[in-house]
């Protein structure tokens, strides 16, 4: 898009960051309110967190009512727990790279949901560093905006608009 196309459109030429939930595209120049969208988010996934343990209890106080036996209320224990380390890894991993494998995130979605505290966790702890995802965003628009400019500078203009050399 050349300049004389931005001005009629009022946008700028070039690659677009991508939007964060919760930030749109504040997260590029921390601009707006960055900073308290940052901290509702902390707080609003610490307190989801601790509902979600509140839940989680009366769940287990519900298999202790019912008296089942030892093992299973240890196994239902275990499992949010194991899945509830797996969900926070692998959502802290998410924030700083793209999954390698997108049919085994998708695989791990189930037990992501499992664990969900893990991953509330994960976004309280990354909001005090960055908006979660920040970091990976930043790092694509950056390559997209150097990509864009060594295309753009290899360029000479546009080639329709050159004046044909006239023959004799």
């Amino acid at each position: 898009m050349s300049d004389a196309e931005q001005s009629k459109t009022g946008t700028p030429a070039g690659p677009r960051p991508e939007e964060l939930r919760f930030f749109g595209t504040t997260w590029l120049d921390h601009g707006g309110t960055y900073g308290l969208r940052r901290a509702g988010v902390a707080a609003g996934s610490l307190l989801a967190a601790v509902a979600g343990c509140f839940v989680l209890r009366f769940a287990y106080e519900g298999l202790e009512i019912a008296d089942i036996g030892g093992f299973v209320n240890v196994l239902v224990v275990v499992m949010f727990a194991v899945c509830s380390a797996i969900a926070f890894r692998k959502t802290w991993e998410g924030f700083t790279r793209r999954p390698a494998d997108q049919a085994r995130e998708d695989s791990l979605r189930s037990l992501k949901a499992i664990g969900f505290i893990g991953s509330l966790l994960a976004y309280f702890l990354r909001s005090f560093t960055e908006a979660p995802g920040e970091k990976l965003l930043r790092t694509e628009y950056e390559e997209a905006l150097v990509r864009y400019e060594k295309r753009r500078s290899a360029r000479t203009g546009n080639p329709s608009a050159r004046k044909k050399p006239r023959r004799p």
